[in-house]
């Protein structure tokens, strides 16, 4: 069955967003680069939130962007034909090969296992995240730790009444001192 990952950037006290609406310290430098592109390559589809999808949309035309080094269109590659589904109350349309949801997380992601094909369904952005960690449908946790407290923003994990177990899976330090952990929930 295909699992369920939210991965993403967080600051050391846990938040993937600053009180200032912030995130510039988690640009990634080439080597975390690196291993994100090598994350994305796992993905056979991500759900996002209308707020990272308007955030990615970028990457949708960053091929024609003649700035871009080999690392970037090669993310670009990756990232312009995943199959992506968003979930958003105030958008009428997407571009790119993006759907908008037409059913909650739950029945999304189910849709989604039931298809043919690989990789992990990837969850993109806190508050998506957070209504499916509440589902219970979350099965990896992955976060980039970034040597930065923020004070506050929006936080990696949701917010919920109930305890979730983890097995430590995999460790990664990077030279920036960023350190990725890979926890599996264990039910």
């Amino acid at each position: 069955m295909r699992r369920v990952t939210y991965s993403m950037g967080v600051s050391l006290d846990g938040y993937i967003v600053g009180p200032d609406g912030g995130f510039n310290w988690t640009a990634p430098d080439e080597e975390v680069f690196r291993f994100v592109t090598d994350e994305i390559r796992e993905v056979g589809a991500h759900l996002l939130g209308r707020r990272l999808y308007e955030t990615m949309l970028y990457w949708e035309t960053a091929d024609q962007d003649p700035s871009l080094d080999d690392s970037m269109l090669e993310w670009a590659a990756l990232w312009k034909p995943l199959p992506k589904v968003v979930f958003s109350t105030t958008l009428s349309a997407v571009q790119g090969n993006a759907r908008l949801a037409t059913g909650g997380p739950a029945e999304e992601i189910e849709r989604l296992r039931a298809e043919p094909g690989e990789g992990n369904i990837a969850i993109g952005g806190a508050a998506l995240a957070a209504e499916v960690a509440a589902l219970g449908l979350i099965d990896e946790y992955r976060a980039r730790v970034y040597p930065v407290l923020v004070g506050g923003g929006t936080p990696f994990f949701p917010q919920h009444e109930r305890r979730v177990d983890l097995e430590l899976v995999e460790t990664h330090t990077f030279s920036s001192k960023v350190v990725c952990l890979r926890y599996r929930v264990t039910r």
